[in-house]
């Protein structure tokens, strides 16, 4: 599909405004719709591109600025020892509250987009995996795909370092996605496990999947990158996306 990828909204947000960037197919018509959710780095060209992606596939992407609380429009982190540093400081700094408010926000404007078909999805990588998963929480989301998400396990995204993601797993009702690199030292064995451990309890509909990868795999710049399980693994969300998000 030939994309439209130039565009952006600023929405109201607090004190200031938060950039949502759009991704859609050119051609007019009515597409499901998902949010993606960056790294820590905020929408990085990888992030344009894996948007682009989905797009393709015949969706309309929104793309937030996480950290839109704290830096200008249009702000993107390097991919370097300054950037993460600065990424970081900021997953810790800003309330799960403010997070959570966000995601309402931009699912609202997903929905009331007139390329939307109002049926709705999430997906993210790192910080963005965790994301996407607290905003598949509000029920409108149907369908989650959450690559290698952070700090679900340790329950420490946001100020204070206290979350609650896990205890609130039983509210889930869109279907999920999981993909971990197994030597990703951002989420352990023992960590994929609790989640899974969780996901059991309280008897969620969820896919699993653990691939021999570096945290940050489907990144295509940089050394961890692996181009053959970025085509495996965004393979499994558009067919989550392709079975729960596209109408009958």
């Amino acid at each position: 599909m030939i994309l439209r990828s130039d565009e952006h909204d600023d929405l109201p947000a607090g004190d200031g405004v938060m950039r949502v960037h759009w991704f859609r197919p050119a051609d007019a018509g009515r597409y499901p719709g998902l949010v993606l959710y960056s790294e820590i780095y905020q929408v990085t060209a990888p992030i344009r591109r894996l948007a682009a992606w989905f797009a393709g596939h015949g969706h309309i992407v929104a793309v937030p600025e996480v950290y839109h609380d704290y830096e200008a429009p249009g702000t993107v982190l390097a991919y370097d020892a300054a950037g993460t540093d600065r990424g970081n400081a900021l997953k810790f700094a800003k309330p799960v509250a403010a997070f959570d408010a966000d995601a309402t926000r931009t699912l609202d404007a997903l929905a009331a987009h007139p390329a939307c078909n109002g049926r709705l999805g999430t997906v993210g990588v790192c910080l963005g995996g965790h994301l996407a998963y607290r905003a598949a929480l509000d029920p409108r989301v149907a369908a989650a795909a959450l690559f290698y998400p952070t700090d679900i396990h340790s329950g420490t995204l946001g100020e204070g370092q206290s979350d609650d993601s896990l205890a609130r797993m039983a509210e889930l009702q869109a279907e999920t996605l999981f993909v971990f690199g197994r030597q990703d030292p951002h989420v352990p064995f023992a960590g994929r496990e609790a989640i899974r451990a969780r996901l059991e309890a309280v008897g969620a509909t969820y896919q699993w999947h653990e691939v021999n990868a570096q945290h940050a795999f489907l990144r295509d710049e940089g050394p961890r990158y692996d181009p053959a399980l970025f085509a495996e693994a965004t393979g499994w969300a558009l067919s989550l996306f392709a079975r729960v998000l596209t109408p009958r």
